[in-house]
């Protein structure tokens, strides 16, 4: 039955590419994206996500939009191409609004032009995050209303969360254990059976989509709160004078503590999940104290960091208004191109309140898309003839922890390090 399958994987992004060239290893895959530009990049064979290993999308890629091969990938923007597939796999965005409330926009747009494609026997298998209870109560009728097709009787539909980490290039796709399911038991089956061809770490079978979504739910949920307790940790050893890391590093020595660091927490998953989670438990009736209060510390640290950063300066007999500062990294991880939902702009924004100049500098962030995006304007390469009051590393990337700061030191330049990165006797603070 596996060998009949053709799969379709709609969104070519951080979480789709590489799932679609594991796919196409075993059964003939095509690659759909809305983003015409993203498809002549890739058919070029340039990834901007830099998660896709270049050699392993050219010995899958398949010139020819056909169907015609036993295993390959080609990818489109015509919708009408991915037509003949049997199996769609969705791995759009679902990110947040500006009220923090789930913008579902992106996932029900592909789940209409899926709609349209749907055929009696198909399966539809979402990967997006989304609340508990988004696939069967939001997307499932659409599907319906679209195809006119009767759900569990003339197509299915699975749920299995994406785990990406992006800029991991060792806990890689394959290599991190699966969660599937399926709108019926043949169907979750099926549905872990295919994934199970391409993940070595194998598979967890959940016992309902609900399951499955919680699952992921919870993940980033959990990381962002025992990260916001580390946060607050900071917020209150900084008060008292004492280094937080000094503190976690003597704690860490009992076996069961939980190693988790402060540090801003922006990117795809962390910074969004909860707030998806919270809108399922509002929507029936239940206030979420826990889950919101580790929101509300840890979308505080931009502001904190930058007010720690002008009392340094200040320390140093620094004129804070004209002041130049540089701001090294706008990416939300190291090694990682990846800018959503980066914090670092809320560093660069509270530091030009306060009168200070801000260059930004990330070898490895678009300069076009930070200024469409953040509206920040990249600086191409560091000026080593420019006089800076404040140096801030916000992202541990490898060329920055090669950099030779030891000229702003003796320049009574603060150097402020927000990744714990570098020597602490070198830095004038960390977080």
């Amino acid at each position: 039955m596996l060998q009949q399958k053709k799969i379709a994987v709609i969104g070519l992004g951080y979480v789709g590419l590489p799932l679609a060239i594991e796919f196409a290893k075993h059964f003939p895959v095509a690659g759909f994206d809305i983003n015409e530009s993203r498809i002549r990049e890739l058919k070029a064979g340039i990834d901007n996500t830099h998660e896709a290993e270049l050699k392993e999308l050219k010995n899958v890629f398949v010139k020819a939009e056909s169907w015609k091969v036993e295993t390959g990938l080609f990818i489109t923007s015509i919708l009408e191409n991915i037509q003949a597939a049997n199996v769609f796999i969705v791995t759009v965005p679902t990110p947040i609004d500006r009220y923090n409330s789930p913008d579902l926009r992106p996932l029900l747009t592909a789940t209409v032009m899926i709609g349209k494609l749907l055929k009696p026997g198909d399966i539809v298998i979402y990967e997006s995050t989304v609340y508990p209870g988004c696939t069967e109560e939001e997307c499932i009728p659409l599907l319906e209303a679209t195809s006119g097709l009767i759900f569990n009787i003339d197509f299915f539909v699975g749920y299995s969360p994406e785990r990406i980490n992006p800029g991991d290039k060792i806990n890689t796709l394959t290599k991190i254990k699966k969660v599937t399911s399926g709108s019926t038991p043949a169907i979750a089956d099926e549905i872990d059976e295919l994934y199970k061809t391409i993940i070595t770490a194998g598979t967890h079978k959940a016992p309902s989509i609900k399951v499955a979504e919680a699952s992921k739910a919870i993940e980033n949920a959990q990381r962002d709160i025992n990260i916001s307790f580390m946060n607050e940790l900071a917020l209150i050893f900084d008060r008292i004078g004492i280094d937080t890391n000094d503190v976690l590093e003597a704690a860490g020595t009992k076996w069961n503590f939980l190693k988790f660091k402060p540090g801003l927490v922006g990117g795809h998953c962390i910074s969004v999940d909860p707030y998806y989670l919270a809108h399922k438990a509002v929507s029936l009736g239940y206030h979420p104290q826990v889950i919101l209060s580790g929101r509300r510390v840890n979308d505080m640290m931009g502001e904190f960091v930058a007010g720690k950063i002008v009392k340094l300066m200040i320390e140093k007999r620094h004129k804070i208004k004209g002041a130049q500062a540089l701001l090294m990294g706008i990416t939300f991880k190291e090694n990682c191109p990846d800018i959503r939902n980066s914090k670092i702009s809320d560093i660069y924004h509270e530091l030009k309140q306060f009168g200070v100049e801000v260059d930004v500098y990330d070898p490895l962030a678009s300069i076009e898309q930070v200024k469409d995006e953040l509206g920040i304007q990249l600086i191409s390469g560091v000026d080593p003839l420019k006089a800076y009051a404040a140096v801030i590393i916000a992202v541990a990337h490898n060329e920055f922890l090669q950099f030779d700061f030891k000229k702003y030191k003796e320049a009574n330049t603060v150097i402020f390090d927000a990744k714990a990165c570098l020597d602490r006797n070198f830095v004038d603070a960390r977080l």
